[in-house]
């Protein structure tokens, strides 16, 4: 008997049907992925399998063992045994990381009183168990991203759950990382608890996956063993197509240099030296890829460029041949250096403002006169960008906090395109999203660099920013720990760089 199964799911939201009918099962001790493009239907169905979206406001059934759930909250869902890992962590900064790991369910003495010795001791057998090495007494705000992501794990699995929801669960995770998160599902595995692995990262899928179902436009097209299929097959099922190029990188002809940056160095608000003597030179037409490892300094340096972070302590920028010193983002955004932010949703979009509100809003003095908005230039070059980068919504005016991940993505892209840039630098554009989305992202900067423009890529992955950089610098401990050309480029030796392992032939 499957622990858990659907049985035909639909889901309908006011002009939206976001589930069609899914159907799949669940066995304990089992590691199933679901995979799709994003609207794929995915993010709804994890929120009705845990109660965000109760029982009687959908249609078709569950059942738990058998039984049929009717869930009428997230704490029903915990109740029976189901745990859900979001992408976006819900984690309280200002605590600490055993506060957080027993938030709400803290040990307590005489039947009243929170016993912080017992729990600080608890979260840290939990930590250790599951191999993370942080202390339990740390706050959790002064943790990087993909540390708290192994606190929300271990959260998650200090309730006991049967079973365990990963939404993008490395999506934040440096490479070690993600090897520990991995080993943690197959112990899991072991011990008979079931997951539910959601991800875009195929090569990750097959890693960890016992069965792998793909959804596509709300409905459950196939439900294939991992040990008898491929990538490609997964792929084809996800976007109805085949797709022979993953990187489809069209070579352009470099042009004039127009970005330089000279012997930078760069201390953080405290003062400590976080980039040193990173130099390059940026021409049009180019794709420069930056890698490296987690706190390596890749977004600050894009930061910094941008004129939102770090004291300079020497060096300098120059944009066609024009010094960028001390200038606020707004104004070096005027001077065509626009960036696209890793976090999407904290930095690149007002969630709960329309799309069109968001695209035009690095723009607005584009279509401005004496104070006063020319609100039909601005919608006619918003369903512009709409239309050309294919967001899919019902229109602009719909909310962007509910757009799925993809077109988020599209929508902060959009935005940063209207204000008519020269050099276009984004921080992990991919992170997050699916494969045809990838695709659409991998055109626009072909097109971007087609049309004269230049292109700074910061990517975790090392297959991207091999496949869609023309030259790459691999970052190490906030120096340049090798630079190679595309032909040079191997995924061995971009490690090593990122390591300061790395030594030219």
């Amino acid at each position: 008997m499957a622990l858990l199964s659907a049985h035909q799911l639909v889901k309908k939201f006011p002009g939206v049907v976001a589930l069609k009918g899914v159907s799949f099962d669940l066995q304990a001790g089992e590691i199933h992925s679901l995979c799709g493009e994003n609207g794929a239907g995915k993010s709804t169905l994890i929120k009705l399998l845990s109660g965000i979206h109760p029982h009687g406001s959908y249609e078709g059934r569950f059942e738990l063992a058998g039984q049929e759930a009717q869930f009428s909250s997230i704490q029903d869902a915990a109740r029976q045994g189901i745990a859900v890992i979001y992408q976006e962590l819900a984690l309280v900064d200002e605590m600490t990381v055993a506060e957080n790991i027993f938030l709400g369910n803290e040990p307590r003495r005489a039947g009243c009183f929170i016993d912080w010795p017992l729990m600080q001791r608890q979260a840290q057998i939990l930590l250790d168990r599951f191999r993370v090495k942080i202390d339990p007494n740390t706050q959790v705000g002064s943790l990087g991203v993909g540390q708290k992501q192994l606190v929300e794990i271990v959260k998650a699995l200090a309730k006991d759950s049967k079973i365990l929801i990963l939404d993008e669960p490395t999506a934040a995770l440096a490479e070690h990382e993600v090897i520990i998160l991995l080993d943690i599902l197959r112990d899991l595995r072991a011990r008979g608890i079931a997951c539910i692995y959601i991800s875009h990262k195929l090569d990750e899928v097959f890693a960890i996956s016992d069965r792998i179902t793909v959804l596509r436009d709300g409905s459950s097209i196939t439900t294939l063993p991992a040990a008898q299929t491929q990538k490609a097959e997964i792929i084809r099922h996800m976007v109805g197509r085949e797709i022979t190029d993953l990187f489809p990188r069209r070579a352009s002809q470099p042009g004039e240099t127009l970005l330089s940056v000279s012997h930078l160095s760069v201390a953080d608000e405290h003062g400590t030296p976080r980039l040193t003597n990173i130099h390059f030179e940026l021409k049009a037409g180019e794709v420069l890829g930056i890698g490296g490892l987690m706190g390596a300094g890749r977004t600050e340096l894009l930061m910094h460029l941008f004129g939102a972070w770090g004291q300079r302590k020497s060096g300098t920028v120059e944009l066609s041949g024009t010094r960028l010193d001390g200038l606020p983002p707004a104004e070096i955004l005027r001077r065509g250096l626009a960036l696209v932010s890793e976090d999407r949703r904290r930095y690149g979009l007002v969630l709960e403002q329309e799309i069109g509100f968001n695209l035009s809003l690095s723009s607005l003095h584009q279509f401005s006169r004496a104070g006063w908005i020319l609100q039909t230039r601005e919608t006619q070059q918003n369903q512009h960008f709409f239309d050309s980068l294919r967001v899919k919504a019902t229109g602009l005016t719909a909310t962007v906090g509910r757009l799925s991940g993809g077109n988020q993505q599209k929508v902060v892209l959009g935005k940063a395109l209207m204000t008519g840039p020269q050099v276009v630098m984004l921080d992990e554009p991919t992170r997050g999203i699916d494969v045809g989305a990838k695709l659409e992202i991998y055109e626009l900067i072909n097109r971007l660099t087609a049309e004269g423009k230049a292109v700074i890529l910061v990517s975790s992955e090392l297959p991207e920013l091999i496949g869609m950089s023309d030259r790459i610098l691999m970052l190490h401990e906030g120096r340049i720990g090798g630079s190679f050309t595309r032909a040079q480029a191997t995924q061995e030796t971009l490690m090593e760089a990122a390591l300061g392992t790395f030594s030219p032939a």
